[in-house]
């Protein structure tokens, strides 16, 4: 059983496939989605996958004062520079040691393997919870609805993570610069009245602060634009109405294969893909359990610290800013930025 759950946020940097498969519809290549509600979501499995890999690849080997190289890894100046003393001290208690790292990654996601034990880390799929459509004015919104809110605050719940009061349906912020006149603001083809709520506005900022946090140790503030934007144009729209957006709305390109003798379309390779847009926002919760393996490694309890806590701490402190997840890395798609929220 899972003894601690944290937050981390999916914010995707450009449109992101994490494929169904194959589909009769319309689309040849649609996107995972709920069962029941339609709304997009990322499978738990897929996302571990993606973290995985992102883990492993993320260390840089060191090279001797003699230019050979060594059994030791150092982390990437951005998670250095992004937690400071804390990945120093835990590279400091592991000596950069690259078989501890790597016994760190099959301990908490699991030997690869997968014969001798499980893993301590665990995800919940990732669930959507702001979804960016193009508005007459103010160029996109964030829209959101009361499900996808609640379904969010209880989630937070089981971290210890508490949010302000939830706002209803057909309300936004203050400060909106999405506003056409008389509270109205044109969506797509569509016209939504919303009116202020003092709850959005308090949701909204709570959101910005906590998705576009100040960097530290940065002297220009470069989330400044994207916190102060979310601050003012999330709009929490009717159930039916984000359903209807976040099953219609999203990106869907079709895609060729040219031959390379005659310069034109192969026949039969022309097809279509549906993308999340780039500044969708998911969410999903990492899980810890105490270690399964009889040898605990790195992970050893010290002190008041548990198994479970240092597997957290592992993750929070390994996870990069940037990791790529879904489908077609190579053309640039699925780059999502990541923002662990500390309970």
């Amino acid at each position: 059983m899972f003894q601690k759950a944290n937050v981390f946020f999916l914010i995707c940097e450009t449109s992101l496939h994490a494929g169904s498969g194959a589909d009769l519809g319309i689309v040849d290549l649609p996107i995972q989605r709920e069962r029941h509600t339609g709304y997009p979501k990322i499978e738990g499995s897929g996302l571990k996958g993606s973290i995985r890999e992102a883990f492993e690849s993320a260390l840089i080997k060191d090279k001797s004062a003699t230019g050979d190289e060594k059994n030791i890894y150092r982390p990437p100046e951005c998670l250095i520079k992004r937690y400071g003393k804390e990945w120093e001290n835990l590279w400091g208690e592991w000596k950069g040691n690259l078989l501890k790292y790597h016994q760190a990654i099959n301990l908490s996601f699991g030997p690869e393997d997968g014969k001798l034990h499980a893993g301590a880390l665990g995800f919940t799929d990732a669930r959507i919870l702001l979804f960016p459509v193009k508005s007459m004015k103010g160029v996109f919104a964030w829209v959101t609805c009361p499900k996808a809110l609640e379904q969010f605050r209880q989630d937070l719940s089981l971290a210890g993570i508490s949010i302000p009061v939830l706002p209803g349906e057909k309300t936004r912020t203050s400060a909106s610069s999405l506003v056409i006149r008389d509270d109205k603001i044109v969506l797509e083809e569509y016209t939504i009245e919303a009116e202020k709520s003092d709850k959005c506005t308090n949701l909204a900022k709570w959101l910005g602060d906590s998705l576009f946090p100040v960097p530290k140790g940065e002297e220009q503030d470069t989330l400044s634009y994207w916190r102060d934007k979310m601050k003012k144009d999330v709009i929490v729209l009717s159930d039916d109405e984000f359903r209807d957006f976040v099953e219609m709305s999203t990106e869907v390109i079709t895609r060729t294969k040219i031959d390379n003798q005659t310069g034109t379309v192969q026949g039969g390779a022309l097809f279509s893909e549906e993308y999340l847009p780039t500044e969708t926002v998911l969410y999903s919760l990492v899980l810890t359990t105490p270690v399964f393996a009889e040898d605990k490694g790195v992970f050893a309890a010290q002190g008041e610290q548990k198994e479970e806590d240092r597997v957290m701490e592992f993750f929070r402190l390994g996870l990069p800013e940037v990791i790529q997840v879904g489908a077609n890395a190579t053309i640039g798609k699925g780059l999502t930025r990541t923002v662990f929220m500390k309970g």
